[in-house]
């Protein structure tokens, strides 16, 4: 059974780092592309970062170009997100996700991904 746990979400301020980590069973990490995404109040879920299977490529949402960065650790199992510079509109909750048969061109559509964590909440004031 498949298992995706975010945690390291939290409140800062403007400017302040946070790291996120997804814990994962059930699943290779580098046998599936893995992913961030997060949701605002009454927003849609957005892309956010993308690690691609096998390779290890990045991929960054525009809004987070140069500020945040997705790793892995194939020996935990565990994918990150470190955030740096946060901004006030990076609030949201931040999710994590794994699929093994994405295609490039359907990487940021988040219907097209199997495995979902629950989210982690972050939350940045000014």
């Amino acid at each position: 059974q498949v298992q995706l746990v975010e945690s390291g979400g939290g409140s800062v301020q403007a400017g302040a780092s946070l790291r996120l980590s997804c814990g994962t069973s059930g699943l290779s990490s580098t046998s599936y592309t893995r992913a961030w995404f997060r949701q605002a109040p009454g927003k849609e879920r957005e892309f956010v970062a993308a690690l691609w299977r096998n390779t290890g490529r990045t991929y960054y949402g525009d809004s987070v170009k140069g500020r945040f960065t997705i790793s892995r650790d194939n020996a935990k199992n565990i994918v990150y997100l470190q955030m740096n510079n946060l901004k006030p509109e990076d609030t949201a909750v931040y999710y994590c996700a794994a699929d093994k048969k994405l295609v490039l061109a359907s990487m940021t559509t988040s219907l097209q991904y199997d495995y979902w964590g629950k989210g982690t909440q972050v939350t940045v004031s000014s």
